[in-house]
C-alpha cells in the first residue's frame, strides 16, 4: 500500500511539473469570441444595416453559428476557390450579382455532392422536379443537378425570373428558400415590398441573415477566428480534355481506361454520371471531361 501511495504521488508531481503546450491552448481558444456584428453589409448593391435590436440579434446569431461550426466553416473556406472559380463567370455572364454565389454556401456548404433529407442535390440543391423544370436532365443514369456549370445556368434562370417579379435580390434569395408562391403570398398579405420587411417562417427568416453572414465570413474569415494558408485551399484543376459522346457507352469503366484514367477519377470529374454505363437512347451529345 505504501509503495502504491508513493507511486501515485510521483505521478501527480510529474503531471503538475509538465510544461503547458502553448499550441494546444492556442487551438482551443482560437474561436473563443465571435466577431462583432458589422455596422452594415452591402449585398448585391443593397446596403443592410443592423441598427435595430431585432436585426442586430438575428445577425449576431448567424455570426456565432459560423464561428463555432468549425468543421463546416473550415471546409467551406477550403472549397471556396475551387467552386467560386467555376460559378462566378457563369453568374456574370447571366447578369446575376456575384453575391448570389453565397446561396450555395447556405444550401450545400459548397459541397457539389450534397444531398438533403428532402432529396435536393448538388451545389444549388435543386429538387428533381424543379431541376427538370429549369432544363436539367434527371434520371437514373444522368443527374445534371450535380453538373456544376449546368446547375448554375439553371439557378441563374430561376434567380433572374424571380428578380423580374420582385426587383430585390434579397427577396429573390428568400424565395429560393421559401418558394416564390410563399413569398408572393406574404408580400400581398402583409402589404410590404421586400422579404426583409416580412414576418416569415423561422427558416427563411434566418436564411437571409445567413447569406449576409456568409459574405462577411468569406471576405473576412480572420474576424471569425479562421486563418487558412493559401496552399491549403482546394484548387480547381482543369481537365486534360473533353470528349463529346453521342452514342451509348456500354461500360464507363472501359471508357475511362481507353482515355487513360480510372473509373473512379472519371466519376469524380463528372458527378452528373450516376451509373456505370450511359444508355443514351435519344442520341444526345454529352461532354465528358477526362481528368
Amino acid at each position: 500500500m505504501k509503495t502504491l501511495f508513493h507511486l501515485l504521488a510521483a505521478l501527480i508531481a510529474l503531471t503538475a511539473a509538465a510544461p503547458v503546450n502553448a499550441q494546444v491552448l492556442e487551438s482551443e481558444t482560437v474561436h473563443f469570441q465571435p466577431p462583432r456584428v458589422p455596422e452594415k453589409i452591402v449585398f448585391a448593391g443593397q446596403t443592410y444595416r443592423f441598427d435595430r435590436p431585432d436585426l442586430y440579434e438575428r445577425m449576431d446569431r448567424e455570426c456565432i453559428t459560423f464561428t463555432y461550426s468549425h468543421t463546416n466553416s473550415t471546409l467551406m473556406l477550403k472549397r471556396a476557390e475551387r467552386v467560386f472559380s467555376q460559378v462566378v463567370p457563369i453568374l456574370r455572364k447571366n447578369g446575376v450579382p456575384e453575391d448570389l454565389k453565397y446561396l450555395m454556401a447556405i444550401e450545400s456548404n459548397l459541397d457539389p455532392t450534397a444531398v438533403s433529407s428532402a432529396g435536393a442535390r448538388g451545389l444549388w440543391q435543386f429538387m428533381k422536379a424543379t431541376g427538370r423544370s429549369y432544363g436539367l436532365e434527371v434520371n437514373d443514369e444522368v443527374d445534371e443537378r450535380y453538373h456544376i456549370a449546368k446547375a448554375t445556368e439553371a439557378a441563374c434562370k430561376y434567380l433572374k425570373e424571380a428578380y423580374e417579379k420582385y426587383g430585390d435580390w434579397m427577396t429573390v434569395a428568400a424565395s429560393y428558400n421559401a418558394g416564390q408562391g410563399g413569398i408572393s403570398q406574404r408580400i400581398e398579405a402583409q402589404q410590404q415590398d421586400r422579404a426583409m420587411d416580412l414576418l416569415l417562417p423561422a427558416e427563411t427568416s434566418r436564411y437571409m441573415f445567413r447569406i449576409l453572414t456568409a459574405k462577411y465570413f468569406f471576405e473576412h474569415p480572420e474576424a471569425f477566428g479562421y486563418q487558412l494558408e493559401a496552399f491549403s485551399s482546394y484548387q480547381y484543376k482543369a481537365p486534360r480534355k473533353t470528349v463529346e459522346v453521342s452514342e451509348p457507352i456500354p461500360s464507363l469503366v472501359e471508357f475511362a481506361k481507353e482515355h487513360g484514367t480510372s473509373y473512379f477519377l472519371l466519376r469524380e470529374a463528372n458527378l452528373w454520371l450516376r451509373s456505370d454505363h450511359l444508355t443514351n437512347k435519344s442520341g444526345k451529345t454529352y461532354r465528358i471531361v477526362i481528368p
